[in-house]
C-alpha cells in the first residue's frame, strides 16, 4: 500500500509543515534548553499544552469509537475544577497534600457519576447520545455555577498548582500526566480484549449483542472512561490558572477533542478507531494555535485559518480521496476483440 494512503500520512505532513513554518518564522522555536534542572523550549511548550486536549480526545475516540458523542466533557472539566477549588479554598490548610486528593477524590466521584449517568440514558434509556450529552453540556455549566457560588474560585496551593506546573524529571507534570493515561489506555484497548470489543460494538451493534457480547456495558464503560478524562482534564485546567471559571473552563473544548480524533483517522461514523492518530490529530491542533500566534495571524482571523487546515487535512485522508486515481496510475483495460459474439 502507498505510504500517501495511509491514515496518519496527511496529518503528520500538517503537523511538519506547521513546525517547520513556526521555525522560519522563529528560529528557535524548537531548541530546547535546561534551566534548574527542567526542560524548557517550544517543543516542551507543545507536550504542555496538547495534554489537556489528548485527555480529552481520549476519551472521546472511545465515545466514538462506539457510534457515540460526548459533548459534556467540558463542562466536566468545568465541574470538576470547581468541586476541587472550591472544597480546597474552604479548608484549614489549602497547602496540604491531604487537602488537594480529598478534594479531587471528591471531583472524580462527582464526575464518574456523570459518566454513569450519561452511560445510563445512551444504553439503557436509548436517548440518542448527541441529545443526552448535550443536555449536561448546558445544564453542567449550571451546577458549576452552583458550586462556586457564581463567582471565580481563586486559590493558593502549592501541590494543586504542580499539576499544571510542576516537574518531574525534567519533563512537565501535565505532560506526565496525560502520557500515562495515553499509554494505560493503549496497553488496555490494544493488549485485552476490550479494544475488540468496543469496536464490534461501533460496527454493527445489534451483531454484536447477538454474538454474545454485552454492548450496554461497553457503552456505559466508554462514557465512565470520557468522564474519568475529562476530570483529570479539568484538574491540569484549574491548576494552570487556580482559578475556577465555570463559564470558560473547558468551553468549546469538546468540538477540539472531535476534530483532533477525526484528523487522527477514527471514523464518526464508529469502528474502528486509532489512539496514535488521535495524538498526533492533538498535536497538531496545539501547534496550529502556537503557530498562528509566532505568524501574527490577525486574531479575528484565527478561527477561520484554523478551519482552513483542518478542513484540508480531513479531505486529504477522506476515503474516497485515498482510494481515487489521483495520484496512482489506472490499471490498463485490455480491448475486446470485435470478432468475439456475446451469446444471449
Amino acid at each position: 500500500m502507498s505510504i500517501t494512503r495511509h491514515r496518519l500520512f496527511w496529518p503528520v505532513v500538517a503537523l511538519l509543515a506547521l513546525l517547520l513554518a513556526s521555525v522560519l518564522k522563529s528560529h528557535t522555536f524548537l531548541d530546547i534548553e535546561v534551566r534548574d534542572g527542567h526542560l524548557f523550549g517550544g517543543p516542551i511548550d507543545v507536550i504542555r499544552r496538547t495534554s489537556v486536549l489528548l485527555l480529552v480526545a481520549l476519551g472521546m475516540t472511545l465515545v466514538i469509537a462506539t457510534r457515540g458523542i460526548d459533548l459534556s466533557v467540558g463542562a466536566v472539566m468545568a465541574i470538576a475544577g470547581a468541586v476541587a477549588l472550591t472544597q480546597i479554598a474552604s479548608s484549614p490548610d489549602p497547602g496540604s497534600v491531604a487537602t488537594v486528593a480529598a478534594a479531587m477524590g471528591t471531583a472524580l466521584l462527582i464526575c464518574l457519576v456523570i459518566g454513569v449517568w450519561n452511560g445510563f440514558l445512551i444504553a439503557v434509556v436509548g436517548i440518542q447520545p448527541i441529545i443526552a450529552t448535550l443536555v449536561l453540556m448546558t445544564a453542567g455549566r449550571g451546577i458549576a455555577m452552583l458550586i462556586t457560588g457564581g463567582q471565580i474560585t481563586t486559590v493558593t496551593s502549592a501541590p494543586y498548582k504542580s499539576l499544571a506546573s510542576g516537574y518531574t524529571l525534567g519533563l512537565p507534570n501535565a505532560a506526565l500526566i496525560a502520557g500515562f493515561f495515553f499509554l494505560v489506555t493503549a496497553l488496555v484497548t490494544r493488549r485485552t480484549a476490550l479494544g475488540v470489543l468496543i469496536e464490534a460494538v461501533g460496527i454493527n451493534p445489534s451483531a454484536s449483542r447477538l454474538a454474545g457480547v454485552r454492548a450496554r456495558t461497553i457503552i456505559w464503560t466508554v462514557y465512565i472512561l470520557c468522564a474519568l478524562f475529562a476530570c483529570i482534564a479539568g484538574f491540569i485546567k484549574s491548576a494552570d490558572t487556580m482559578a475556577a471559571d465555570a463559564n470558560n473552563a473547558g468551553l468549546f473544548i469538546e468540538l477540539d477533542a472531535i476534530l483532533a480524533v477525526v484528523i487522527g483517522g477514527t471514523s464518526l461514523a464508529g469502528g474502528k478507531f486509532s489512539l496514535a492518530g488521535t495524538l498526533v490529530g492533538a498535536l497538531v491542533i496545539t501547534t496550529l494555535t502556537l503557530a498562528i500566534t509566532i505568524l501574527g495571524i490577525p486574531a479575528n482571523a484565527v478561527s477561520l485559518f484554523k478551519a482552513l487546515v483542518v478542513i484540508v487535512v480531513c479531505l486529504l485522508q477522506s476515503p474516497k480521496v485515498r482510494n481515487s486515481s489521483w495520484g496512482r496510475r489506472r490499471p490498463a483495460v485490455a480491448p475486446v476483440p470485435a470478432s468475439v459474439e456475446v451469446s444471449a
